[in-house]
């Protein structure tokens, strides 16, 4: 209970490096706001752990950053990102009783300062884990980790597990112990304008194709097997009186299985037409592999378990829909847990925000976890 004691007392300037982070915006898109904050948190961390942070560099997106803590043959990789998805000034961080509001603090940057001060905890106590800790803060998560997809693969491929400090379940506060893989598509469809009135030819519609198209994709679902087909975005057309020639549709796909993964995106790109006179062209396929449960990874949870325990709370482990890094790490057979940052609802949405009592909790949690690997 030493370590809990310790981020109770500290619990007010935890928080208060979490307003610092979160008070940083730091959209996705936007580089030199995403650096800004990179730099803060550089500052940040050798403040709190003296440790220095490498940056790796990257021309459109923000630079990421790795630091080491600790000494030990092996590692463990905790695996984070400080891109967000809300532009500067659409939220602004509040306090409403015992919940903290603003962009970014629940996906991930209450995360990120928990994972900074449960090693601030270890090293404060004089306490030593058994293996390296490698920190890695990306910038581009958001945006499906174009470029940090080779260092996280390669950082996990030395690391003995991956502990992801994305939220746990909003509802539950469960763990994420398996994640759906994604894959995302764009349909194009090519037709023949005319004029609706004069010369009406549904053989030549785009708009009539994509329709049909949609009908084929919502039937490829399957939720017995947690397979979801959505066509979240359609555009098309000039004029209501013209016979469009042209139309786009955008597809997002998720799966709990590599297998059903593959037998869908066939499925998708081997749609052929059904008009005529159109043509239907397909790009895409799967981006994030399911974080699919083994038996190293089934290890960790019952580590964060126990250890949950020791602190005088219990925790339980989940599959959700949603995708993460940690989807990257297991899928190349490291032992991943995911859902270790901090409690709350609403990632994504206005009402984004964190519990401040779980804080010490979860913070502790991991700080416990990390001395048992």
């Amino acid at each position: 209970m030493e370590i809990l004691n310790y981020l109770n007392k500290n619990q007010r300037a935890i928080v208060k490096d979490i307003e610092d982070v979160v008070i940083h915006d730091s959209p996705s898109l936007h580089k030199e706001m995403v650096d800004e904050c990179g730099q803060y948190l550089k500052q940040l961390i050798s403040e709190r752990l003296g440790s220095v942070s490498k940056e790796y560099p990257n021309r459109d997106v923000g630079n990421h950053l790795k630091f080491d803590f600790g000494e030990g043959a092996e590692q463990i990789l905790i695996l984070t990102h400080y891109d967000t998805v809300w532009e500067k000034g659409t939220l602004s961080f509040q306090i409403e009783g015992s919940r903290a509001y603003g962009p970014g603090i629940h996906d991930m940057k209450g995360g990120i300062i928990q994972g900074i001060w449960a090693l601030k905890a270890i090293k404060d106590l004089q306490l030593s884990t058994n293996k390296k800790i490698a920190f890695l803060l990306t910038a581009d998560e958001e945006l499906f980790s174009p470029t940090s997809r080779e260092l996280i693969e390669k950082e996990a491929k030395k690391s003995a597990a991956v502990l992801v400090l994305e939220p746990p379940n909003a509802k539950t506060g469960a763990l994420k112990i398996a994640r759906k893989g994604a894959a995302k598509f764009k349909m194009s469809v090519k037709g023949i304008s005319s004029h609706a009135g004069n010369n009406p030819d549904v053989n030549a519609s785009a708009i009539h194709e994509i329709a049909h198209q949609i009908r084929i994709l919502e039937g490829f679902s399957d939720l017995d097997q947690g397979t979801t087909v959505n066509v979240g975005v359609v555009k098309g057309g000039t004029m209501s009186n013209v016979v469009s020639d042209n139309a786009e549709a955008e597809i997002d796909v998720r799966f709990f299985t590599k297998s059903e993964g593959e037998r869908i995106e066939q499925e998708i790109l081997n749609l052929q037409p059904k008009f005529s006179k159109t043509r239907v062209q397909i790009e895409g396929g799967i981006n994030r592999p399911p974080m699919e449960g083994n038996e190293e990874s089934a290890r960790l949870f019952e580590l964060a378990s126990k250890s949950a325990n020791e602190l005088g709370f219990n925790i339980t482990g989940e599959s959700v829909g949603g995708i993460s890094d940690g989807n990257l790490t297991a899928a190349i057979g490291v032992a991943t847990l995911d859902g270790l940052g901090s409690v709350g609802e609403g990632p994504h949405a206005f009402h984004e925000h964190i519990k401040i009592d779980e804080i010490p909790n979860r913070t502790a949690l991991l700080a416990r976890l990390l001395l048992k690997l």
